[in-house]
C-alpha cells in the first residue's frame, strides 16, 4: 500500500495587496452565512489532523475552511492528489487527479490497512490544477502553492471540529512569516507512525525564511521531523495563528528539515482562484496552548 504521493523527499527543497487579503481572511466562519454547529472537540472524528486518503494514498489534514454558502472544508496538500512521481514538486506541471476525486476521512490507518473511515468528501480546489488552467509563470508560486481543499460530505458535517488536536487553535492567520527561531507546532498523523498518537504532537523552530522565496515557504526543523504520511498538516506559529501547510522534506543542507507552505498566500491565491465565495479559515473552538 502506498502510504501517500508525496512531495516529502530527500534533496526536494522542499505584495502588500496580498498581505491584506491575508489579514482579511483570518475570520472564525463563512462572511454569509450561519455558522455551523460543530462537534464537540473531544468527540468529533474529521479535524485537522484526521488521515486523509486518496486512491490509496495517505496524507494529513490541515485546517477546516469554511464558505458563504455554508460549506465545509478540510486542506490538505494538493500533491497529494498528484499522479506522477514523487520528484514531480511542481505544481505548474505536475499531473493531478480531477476536481470531484472521492476522498476519505480515516483513523488508525497503518502500513496493513487505512483503518477506520470516519467520513469522506470530494475534491473541490486544487492549487496545482489552478495554477495549470491559468497558466502561471511565477516560480516561487509554481514550487509552494501546495494546496487542496476537500468539500466534506453533507452527512458528515456534523462530525466536524476545526481545533487542531493536542495544542488547540488556530486563532488567526499568520501573515508575517517567521525568523530564526520562531517556535512553531504541528500535529501529523503519518501511517507510517502506527496509530500512536503520542507520536503525533511535534515542536519545531524556524530555520529562518529565504528572502528569495518571497514568503511563499517557510523551512523549519521539527521534534520529531514530519515523515511521509505526514504531508498536507498544519502549523501554528508561537501565537497560534494558523501559519503554514507541510509541503516538502529537505536534505543537504539542511538535513531533517521540512518546509512548509505559506498559508496566507495559498489562501489568498484560492480566495482570488478557486471560485469558491467567501472561503475562509475556520478558528477552532479549543484555545491554544503550547504546552507539553
Amino acid at each position: 500500500m502506498r502510504t501517500h504521493r508525496t512531495r516529502a523527499i530527500v534533496g526536494a527543497v522542499f505584495g502588500a495587496g496580498i498581505l491584506a487579503t491575508m489579514a482579511a481572511a483570518a475570520v472564525t466562519g463563512p462572511a454569509n452565512a450561519a455558522t455551523p454547529t460543530w462537534a464537540p472537540a473531544a468527540t468529533a472524528e474529521i479535524h485537522p489532523g484526521v488521515q486523509m486518503y486518496t486512491e490509496g494514498a495517505q496524507c494529513t489534514a490541515n485546517f477546516v475552511f469554511a464558505d458563504s454558502a455554508g460549506n465545509t472544508y478540510v486542506g490538505y496538500a494538493a500533491h497529494c492528489a498528484g499522479l506522477g512521481a514523487a520528484t514531480d514538486t511542481d505544481g505548474c506541471l505536475a499531473e493531478s487527479l480531477p476536481l470531484g476525486t472521492r476522498v476519505t476521512f480515516n483513523e488508525g490507518g497503518s502500513l496493513l490497512s487505512e483503518g477506520t473511515r470516519v467520513g469522506g468528501g470530494t475534491l473541490a480546489y486544487s492549487s496545482w490544477l489552478t495554477m495549470q488552467q491559468r497558466n502561471e509563470q511565477d516560480a516561487n508560486t509554481c514550487a509552494y502553492n501546495d494546496l487542496a481543499l476537500v468539500k466534506v460530505d453533507a452527512a458528515d458535517v456534523a462530525n466536524v471540529n476545526p481545533s487542531v488536536p493536542f495544542w488547540g487553535g488556530p486563532v488567526g492567520i499568520d501573515t508575517d512569516g517567521t525568523a530564526a527561531g520562531d517556535k512553531l507546532y504541528t500535529y501529523g498523523n503519518s501511517s507510517l507512525r502506527g496509530g500512536i498518537e503520542e507520536l503525533s504532537p511535534h515542536v519545531g523552530a524556524s530555520i529562518g525564511d529565504d528572502p528569495t522565496t518571497d514568503g511563499w515557504t517557510h523551512p523549519l526543523y521539527t521534534v520529531t521531523p514530519g515523515v511521509p504520511g505526514d504531508s498536507g498538516s498544519g502549523f501554528l506559529s508561537a501565537d497560534g495563528s494558523a501559519i503554514g501547510t507541510l509541503s516538502t522534506l529537505g536534505l543537504a543542507p539542511l538535513p531533517l528539515s521540512n518546509n512548509i507552505g505559506d498559508l496566507g498566500r495559498e489562501l489568498a491565491f484560492a480566495q482570488a482562484n478557486s471560485g469558491i465565495s467567501g472561503l475562509t479559515v475556520v478558528n477552532g473552538t479549543e484555545p491554544f496552548s503550547p504546552i507539553l
